[in-house]
């Protein structure tokens, strides 16, 4: 019975790891809600919520923030339930990436031990920023383990390392001066928790915008030498990430030129902060895709 019911979780493996990469995005934005609702310290300590209880005391003059804050932590819970679904998919399916599959589910437990540390050294910008970057890294990652899971075709052409290594290193810059910019701006998590890096916010946000142009840059390079390369037919779904890549990314930075003039409205934010988990996706996709084959003698 025990092997029937794995062998049935292996069979909804692709649906799994989709689902992981929704979880792993999504709980960026569910983390973004709490620091712009000012819910940071809804829950005082961790890993208890109070002081000798483990859900939130709710008042009548006091219920909002704890409850948003307890929401946030109860997601986690999912996220594990689906890092296991994951780790079980890919262990039935795919035994050669059965190491792989445990990253996830890891990911996880560190990403809980950092936020409860955030909450204990109460929502310090130093903690916090690295709390945004793993979840960016976890998006990347699952990405990459469900394409090679099914075996995603790449291209065959010519090799085109050092682009991709620049679009990678570009991506890393976006992700990092925009956890600083984070960092540096209004949005600490709690009214009371007002220590923010010290840096200024508008040359961090100017760094932020550059490097993401630079992204601009070589991303249209790399989509050139793609185009021209006709040494083989490239596959359909290679060409969709590059497209896919490209419109995200404009509309990304659409949306934080609009949040940067109209002063950081928290709505505008929010849905910058869904950009963030669908563009580290896109680029993980498109570095993988665009990535030749290895080649083998005839």
């Amino acid at each position: 019975m025990i092997s029937r019911a794995l062998d049935a979780v292996g069979r909804r493996a692709r649906l799994l790891l989709f689902a992981n990469i929704v979880a792993q995005a999504g709980i960026i934005v569910t983390g973004g809600v709490v620091r712009l609702t000012g819910s940071g310290l809804g829950c005082s300590t961790w890993p208890q919520c109070e002081p000798g209880s483990f859900t939130p005391e709710f008042h009548p003059e006091q219920w909002f923030h704890p409850a948003v804050e307890f929401g946030n932590r109860l997601l986690t819970f999912v996220l594990v339930i689906v890092a296991l679904g994951v780790a079980i998919a890919v262990w039935r399916t795919r035994p050669d990436l059965k190491w792989w599959g445990l990253v996830p589910g890891l990911g996880v437990i560190l990403q809980a031990v950092v936020g409860g540390i955030t909450v204990l050294v109460n929502l310090h910008p130093l903690v916090v920023a690295p709390h945004l970057l793993l979840s960016t890294a976890l998006v990347w990652y699952s990405v990459w383990l469900a394409l090679t899971h099914r075996r995603a075709p790449r291209r065959s052409g010519r090799p085109m390392r050092w682009h991709l290594r620049a679009l990678v290193a570009f991506v890393v810059a976006i992700l990092f001066l925009g956890a600083l910019t984070t960092g540096a701006g209004p949005h600490s998590g709690d009214i009371n928790a007002t220590e923010r890096l010290a840096l200024d916010p508008e040359f961090i946000s100017r760094l932020h915008a550059f490097a993401v142009w630079g992204f601009l840059a070589t991303f249209a390079v790399l989509v050139w030498r793609v185009r021209a390369d006709r040494s083989v037919a490239e596959p359909d779904e290679v060409r969709k990430s590059w497209v896919v890549l490209g419109a995200v990314t404009l509309a990304q930075g659409l949306i934080g030129y609009i949040q940067y003039f109209t002063g950081l409205p928290e709505a505008v934010v929010a849905l910058h902060l869904v950009g963030i988990g669908v563009f580290a996706a896109a680029a993980s996709a498109a570095h993988y895709l665009l990535t030749a084959e290895a080649r083998t003698a005839p």
